[in-house]
């Protein structure tokens, strides 16, 4: 095929990174391989000392994963890409990596629950400083980034409150503060804000959200320039181990291959649903970005192209409520996943957010009426549906008159 920078972001996640084997096999090959041989001795000593061009070991480098990893840097804008076993191996991988005791770390505080524990309590432990904000106030960036600070972690949209973070004056004054900006874009994809573009120097993803979409497997990415993931992140993913199963990578890649078709049918039935649930009695609040009520919507549509797939919406009457709401789901699945090609609620409260405690959940505004929705590709009138009926067992009179 011609440069695959040459076509449209649909194309290159078809096409991208494809490397046939003599076979000229139309499907990826899957490379179920933990190691490789040498045509010879030297060939060996030559590729450990990396004068020649051969693949060592899958914990290392493997070709199914070489084909993931491009075809993820062409769809981010990205000059490389390695991927990891997990979201939170990438996560942790592009914090451990560049960081050393002494440094110090600035975070928005609106941080998934296992992004805020590494923040919060594994990297002090290792002599490293963090400080959390709140990601939408740039005066608070502004006061913690006016000193010396090495790296700056974020989410836009965040988990699960959609708050969202302007990307460009956060990386404007981190970088003057000497820091370099990794984003958690899970909730956007590469499709809907590339905040490489916007700024930032690292991008990290959970590859088992979206880009799996399908609820078959985990797996993490992380992206940024070259010099970046050769010089400091290759040397911690090569001797910490956090790799990729090869055939996890290969679903992936099948996964690329309909990504723009499930997030923009996600998107659509999303925004549809934020309108109607805005509308339906016993909701206290909705929080979709791309709704006129939401605090940042400019700022959202600013960066982003849509609103996502996620849906945050609060219930009146607390944890009861929403429990009672939530159980009585019939299409809807009860689970802490997001992304998937089924739409699944959670309660943040006392699932993905439980650990950070009651204080910081309040602070950011997850009180225990808080459901987050991932919307899949259901027909979204059905959705719709289901929605209604499980809310209408809030009101027992409304439910008797049905009758």
């Amino acid at each position: 095929m011609s440069h695959p920078t040459e076509y449209r972001p649909a194309t290159r996640l078809v096409h991208g990174g494809v490397h046939r084997t003599p076979h000229g096999e139309t499907a990826e090959a899957l490379f179920l391989t933990s190691g490789y041989v040498y045509d010879n001795a030297e060939q060996a000593e030559a590729t450990f000392a990396g004068t020649a061009d051969h693949y060592q070991y899958s914990r290392f480098a493997n070709p199914t994963l070489t084909m993931l990893e491009e075809r993820l840097a062409l769809i981010e804008g990205a000059e490389a890409c390695r991927t990891t076993a997990t979201g939170m191996a990438a996560v942790n991988a592009a914090l451990l990596a560049p960081l050393k005791a002494g440094d110090r770390v600035v975070a928005s505080r609106a941080l998934f629950g296992s992004c805020h524990w590494i923040v919060s309590t594994l990297l002090p432990k290792f002599g490293i400083a963090s400080e959390f904000v709140d990601g939408s106030d740039l005066e608070q960036w502004r006061a913690a980034l006016s000193k010396p600070t090495q790296l700056v972690l974020l989410e836009s949209p965040s988990n699960p409150m959609l708050e969202i973070v302007d990307l460009r004056a956060v990386a404007e004054l981190a970088h003057a503060a000497g820091a370099i900006v990794v984003v958690d874009n899970v909730f956007a994809t590469p499709l809907l804000q590339q905040p490489l573009q916007l700024g930032a120097d690292v991008v990290v993803y959970s590859c088992t959200k979206h880009i799996d979409g399908q609820g078959r497997v985990l797996g993490g990415a992380v992206l940024s320039s070259r010099k970046w993931i050769n010089d400091v992140l290759q040397p911690f993913i090569r001797n910490t181990g956090p790799a990729l199963s090869p055939f996890n990578a290969w679903l992936l890649l099948k996964g690329l291959e309909t990504l723009p078709l499930r997030v923009e049918a996600g998107c659509r039935s999303a925004a549809a649903l934020a309108d109607f649930l805005a509308e339906q009695p016993g909701i206290s609040r909705v929080w979709y970005p791309t709704r006129a009520d939401h605090q940042q919507h400019a700022l959202a549509m600013a960066q982003m192209t849509a609103g996502g797939t996620v849906v945050t919406f609060e219930v009146a009457g607390g944890k009861d409520a929403a429990f009672q709401v939530m159980n009585a789901f019939r299409l809807i699945a009860v689970s802490n996943n997001l992304g998937d090609s089924k739409s699944l609620a959670t309660h943040p409260a006392t699932t993905t957010h439980m650990r950070i405690g009651a204080e910081e959940r309040a602070r950011l505004g997850i009180t225990d009426g808080v459901i987050r929705l991932s919307v899949g590709l259901e027909d979204v009138a059905d959705l719709q549906d289901d929605l209604t009926q499980a809310l209408t067992t809030l009101h027992p009179r409304q439910a008797q008159a049905a009758e």
